[in-house]
């Protein structure tokens, strides 16, 4: 099989009728005659999956997985890729902000130039001035917290060979931040400009939820916060050895003073109480995640399969 187009499924029964014409058009467009559409369901509260198996009717080319509940966006993906058969594999939302037909773009190039990925950045954010911040926000801050680099304002959308994608999933992480991933694993990799739309309804992706993948993320590929922590308790520890000394020597120097300063000692107090706190969340991120690994549980349960 020549290509796998992989989408996922949540809160997405409106979008599916036209995304699957799309697809089957986009393939269509780069002269590819055996190709598959995989659509893995992530516990999608709506008829998302009802709405999939009534298109399946219409095009054979379709496969579902469909997980038991929802284990997340970048699991659901990770498991098309896994499940896929093609030579090249396309990952893109089915939410239309991004056309099916850049595919065709995607293909020439890798086809052109020999890449083994080429993903869809956006040159301009798209949104409100929330949506814009926030989300060049969260490329800023990870760059900066984690030793991987990564294109800001990356897509979902790439296409990749069967031997990239066999070197991801042969990576063997339980914690699933695949943006990371897919600049870690390497290979010869390019960006393309592409156009996102607004899409219609409200994003699933709230600010909490971008928080908390923000912090999954930096903890997945990076001691960064470990260190900085480290970093902090010696130079409290210098500063304290210090102000000890200087303590010392002014009472040996001028022992009719007394010494005052109840309110700096409680802000010093507080300060390194709150530092503490700080340090103990920190480290048992890294430790749940080091406890998730060593489980060793699947990273989903598919329910049933449709091909």
């Amino acid at each position: 099989m020549e290509l796998s187009i992989v989408t996922t499924l949540y809160k997405s029964e409106k979008f599916l009728d036209e995304f699957i014409g799309k697809c089957v058009n986009a393939a269509q467009a780069c002269g590819v005659a055996d190709y598959e559409i995989i659509v893995v369901n992530d516990g999608s509260p709506d008829k998302s999956i009802e709405k999939i198996l009534l298109l399946k009717k219409k095009f054979p080319v379709i496969k579902v997985l469909d997980f038991s509940r929802n284990f997340g966006h970048h699991y659901a993906f990770f498991a098309g890729m896994k499940y896929s058969k093609g030579d090249y594999v396309f990952n893109i939302d089915c939410d239309l902000e991004v056309d099916p037909a850049v595919l065709k773009n995607f293909y020439d190039e890798l086809k052109v130039d020999n890449y083994d990925v080429v993903y869809g950045y956006q040159e301009k954010r798209k949104g409100d001035l929330v949506e814009k911040y926030l989300g060049g926000l969260f490329w800023k801050m990870f760059n900066r917290l984690s030793e991987i680099k990564i294109s800001q304002n990356i897509l979902t959308e790439r296409l990749m060979s069967r031997k990239y994608v066999d070197g991801l999933i042969s990576m063997g992480d339980k914690n699933i931040f695949l943006a990371g991933m897919m600049f870690w694993t390497g290979f010869s990799q390019k960006g393309i400009g592409v156009h996102k739309i607004m899409r219609k309804g409200a994003s699933t992706y709230s600010f909490s939820r971008r928080m908390n993948l923000l912090i999954e993320a930096v903890s997945s590929f990076s001691a960064y916060p470990l260190r900085l922590l480290f970093n902090m308790g010696v130079l409290i520890s210098l500063s304290s050895f210090l102000f000890g000394t200087f303590v010392l020597f002014r009472k040996i120097l001028f022992p009719e003073k007394i010494l005052s300063g109840y309110t700096s000692i409680i802000v010093v107090m507080l300060f390194t109480t709150g530092l503490i706190i700080a340090a103990v969340g920190i480290l048992g991120i890294y430790l749940g995640k080091i406890f998730n690994q060593v489980k060793n549980r699947p990273l989903y349960i598919i329910r049933n399969v449709y091909d």
